[in-house]
C-alpha cells in the first residue's frame, strides 16, 4: 500500500468529487449571491473535510520486538478469547478491533512472514460488533506464516455502513509487521487468530493503535 502520502489512495476519488462539488456550489453561490446555494455548499466542504480525516493515513511507529504481534487496526478491543472454530482450521485466540468512522482504516500487518493463503466471503453488514459479524458478514482473510513456522490469520469485516474491503496481498507475497496492506471504508472490524499459547496483552476496551499497540508476543 501507500507508504508516505497523507491519505489513503482509495481515498481520492472520494476527496476529489467532494472537493469539486464544494467548489461548484462555492463559485455558483457567489456568482448568484444566493443564500440557498451557500447551505449546501457549507455542507459539502464540511463533507470534504469529514473524508480527508476518514482516509488520512499516518506513519506509525512499530515495536522492535519481532516477536510482537501488532494491532493491525485501530479502534477498540471487543473480543478476547479462546475460540474453536477458526481460519486456521483449530482452536486459537482470537482479538477482534472494532473500528468506528472516526478511527483510522487503513490495516497493518500484525507480523512478518508470507502469505499462506487468502480467502473472500460475500456476506450480510451486521453491525460489526455483533458476534454473527465474525461467520455471517462480508469478509475478507489472510493466513500468514512466519519464519519460524508460527500460523496466524487476520480477516477484515464489513460493517453495517461498510462496503467496500481492499486488501492487497496474494499467496505468496511476503508481508513486514507494521506495513500496510489493505483499508475498509466506513466502519468494521479486524479479527486476529493467534496460537492458543500467546497471552493476550489488551483486554476488552482497551484502544489500539495499527503497527503500534502490541496485542501478544508469541512464545
Amino acid at each position: 500500500m501507500n507508504k508516505s502520502t497523507p491519505f489513503a489512495r482509495e481515498g481520492y476519488p472520494f476527496i476529489a468529487f467532494s472537493a469539486v462539488l464544494t467548489l461548484l456550489l462555492l463559485v455558483s453561490a457567489g456568482k448568484l449571491c444566493s443564500v440557498i446555494l451557500a447551505i449546501p455548499a457549507v455542507v459539502a466542504f464540511l463533507l470534504t473535510l469529514f473524508i480527508l480525516y476518514f482516509f488520512r493515513n499516518p506513519e506509525r511507529a512499530t515495536p522492535a520486538d519481532e516477536q510482537a504481534v501488532v494491532a493491525p487496526a485501530d479502534g477498540v478491543v471487543i473480543v478476547a478469547e479462546r475460540v474453536p472454530e477458526t481460519p486456521l482450521g483449530s482452536e486459537a485466540l482470537k482479538i477482534s478491533i472494532f473500528m468506528s468512522v472516526f478511527n483510522v482504516h487503513v490495516n497493518r500487518a500484525p507480523l512478518s512472514g508470507t502469505v499462506e493463503d487468502t480467502f473472500y466471503h460475500k456476506g450480510k453488514f451486521f453491525d460489526a460488533r455483533h458476534g454473527r459479524a465474525s461467520f455471517e458478514n462480508e469478509r475478507c482473510g489472510i493466513v500468514l506464516k512466519t519464519e519460524s513456522g508460527v500460523r496466524i490469520a487476520f480477516v477484515q469485516i464489513a460493517g453495517l455502513i461498510a462496503r467496500r474491503i481492499v486488501s492487497y496481498p496474494r499467496a505468496g507475497d511476503l508481508l513486514v509487521r507494521g506495513e500496510r496492506y489493505g483499508l475498509i471504508r466506513f466502519g468494521s472490524r479486524v479479527d486476529v487468530y493467534l496460537p492458543v499459547d500467546v497471552t493476550p496483552l489488551v483486554k476488552l476496551g482497551d484502544k489500539t493503535v495499527a503497527g503500534e499497540t502490541v496485542l501478544g508476543r508469541l512464545g
